[in-house]
């Protein structure tokens, strides 16, 4: 009887244990008063790395903007995790690689962007391959097949 009353006490608590949020965190947003240290105008990319870090993301062009991305998630038994919470400062800069402005987005100010479709947007016109070739198929007469040889 006592055991098990202690194997029911620990698949409850495996239960339990399994249904706990976890959760986890992802990249780097520098602060705000980390952001209060650079001078606009003033700050250079090799300034501004002393002062926050480099960031994980930066744009391609010249004169192209660092982005830091920061983003909280929940993850709770078997359901997708949820984010809870994104930041992405991005911090700009001007053809004489000075800063030129500093901004901080929030999880309220994204939208969904689509980096890759692979969406036909009218659908596509005419007969599929496969029907092609099963529409030869009743076409084919081994006499002529025959008959060139």
């Amino acid at each position: 009887m006592k055991h098990r009353f202690v194997a029911l006490l620990a698949v409850v608590t495996v239960v339990l244990a399994a249904c706990t949020p976890v959760q986890r965190f992802h990249g780097y947003a520098p602060t705000d008063a980390d952001l209060a240290q650079i001078e606009v105008g003033q700050d250079t990319r090799e300034s501004v790395a002393e002062k926050v870090g480099r960031p994980g993301v930066s744009g391609v062009m010249q004169g192209g903007a660092w982005y830091y991305v920061q983003s909280d998630w929940i993850e709770q038994g078997w359901r997708a995790p949820m984010e809870t919470r994104r930041e992405v400062v991005a911090i700009s800069f001007d053809n004489r690689d000075r800063v030129s402005n500093v901004e901080r987005f929030g999880l309220q100010d994204g939208q969904v962007v689509a980096l890759s479709r692979r969406v036909t947007a009218t659908g596509p016109s005419g007969q599929s391959v496969l029907r092609q070739l099963l529409s030869g198929l009743g076409r084919f007469n081994p006499a002529q097949m025959l008959a060139r040889n």
